[in-house]
């Protein structure tokens, strides 16, 4: 299913094949939590600024409306009109960042809901049956992701906990993609490596999750908390132990810098709710680097956002217009924030795919790295 088409030094381009069409990777995932980029983004705007995967949440969906409600309606792409890869986070994240209390056994995890304090219990198997209810192209194992820094400790019991529950995943998955009735047959599954910062933890634990010969691998529980130069030395250490003919994802991350990195270190998949949130406040990425549009030297600015960028907001409207939206509280410019910040993210994996093809990689990480980390002029 992944073609490594080619590589310069540990950065790889490649094509992942799924039921749902082919993914050019490395790869940005669009953000839709609950079936829905936040700021009015439609589908169909997501073909337009060059979304390859959509990603949404196993948990939020499994709220409101409920898994069982999409799985009636013929699974996740008839229901938000999509016909290209989703993946579902497990929903693990979600459990132990937002459940204020939770109690975590071996079968799984007790916790509250966030919505309405509903009695909810969450292990392996019910991720793998709402996910399966769902029907997305690719499913996350249900995996415990601890804070940083955590105790060397609780890290290691956690990552046992959570090898033992991939184990329950893989078989939960196979025994429901084998159902007449399963919506998506094909669905795929990605294990997670956990471990927190420590570099022993994190190296055995990808290990022993690379024996079971999954769809794909991520990394997880990495930006809540450590340091970026932390983060990158876990991938590195990481990165060799991870199978080659497999795609690899790092979670939530990132900054345009952290894409930039995380490719130079073999990372294929990315995805992080960054560009539409900074987006729905006024901080835009462009090709000279960061600029916040509320910031009084733009009110009669009547250039586009990125001179350099072809998004329906560049396109058309001004930074001065764009700018008076956000002021006047009108909604149509949070949608144009977060078309550009989207499209953006979106071009930025399209110029590193055509930069690894043309073996131009490197020259390309280097002039970006310390444009796009700055303060536009």
């Amino acid at each position: 299913m992944f073609e490594l088409i080619t590589r310069e030094g540990n950065a790889r381009r490649g094509a992942f094949t799924t039921v749902h069409g082919t993914v050019q990777t490395p790869v940005f995932m669009n953000v839709g939590t609950c079936a829905a980029i936040k700021g009015g983004v439609s589908t169909q705007d997501l073909k337009e600024i060059g979304c390859q995967v959509e990603l949404s949440n196993t948990y939020h969906l499994h709220i409101r409306p409920g898994d069982e409600i999409i799985c009636a309606m013929g699974g996740i792409h008839k229901f938000f009109n999509w016909d290209r890869p989703v993946l579902t986070d497990s929903g693990g994240f979600q459990v132990f960042s937002l459940a204020k209390l939770r109690k975590i056994k071996e079968e799984g995890v007790y916790f509250s809901s966030h919505v309405d304090g509903k009695k909810i219990f969450m292990g392996p198997e019910q991720s793998m049956r709402i996910q399966s209810n769902i029907a997305s192209t690719i499913a996350m194992a249900f995996d415990e992701c601890v804070e940083n820094p955590a105790e060397y400790h609780y890290a290691k019991d956690s990552c046992e906990r959570t090898v033992r529950w991939l184990v329950r995943c893989k078989a939960e998955m196979a025994r429901l993609n084998a159902l007449p009735d399963t919506v998506n047959p094909h669905q795929l599954l990605f294990g997670i490596n956990q471990g927190s910062t420590y570099i022993d933890l994190r190296i055995e634990n990808m290990q022993r999750i690379a024996e079971l010969e999954l769809d794909g691998y991520a990394i997880g529980g990495l930006a809540v908390g450590e340091s970026a130069e932390e983060m990158y030395r876990v991938i590195e250490a990481v990165e060799p132990y991870m199978p080659a003919d497999k795609p690899r994802y790092l979670m939530g991350v990132g900054t345009p810098v952290n894409l930039l990195e995380g490719v130079y270190r073999g990372v294929d998949f990315f995805d992080c709710v960054m560009p539409s949130r900074n987006a729905r406040h006024g901080n835009l990425f462009t090709w000279k680097g960061k600029m916040n549009l509320l910031n009084e030297k733009y009110l009669c600015d009547d250039q586009p956002i990125d001179p350099d960028c072809a998004c329906p907001a560049c396109r058309h409207y001004s930074r001065a217009y764009i700018r008076h939206l956000f002021k006047a509280k009108e909604t149509l410019g949070m949608r144009l924030a977060v078309l550009h910040n989207l499209y953006f993210y979106n071009q930025l994996m399209q110029k590193i795919r055509d930069a690894l093809d043309a073996h131009e990689y490197t020259e390309f990480y280097r002039k970006y790295l310390p444009i796009l980390g700055a303060r536009a002029e």
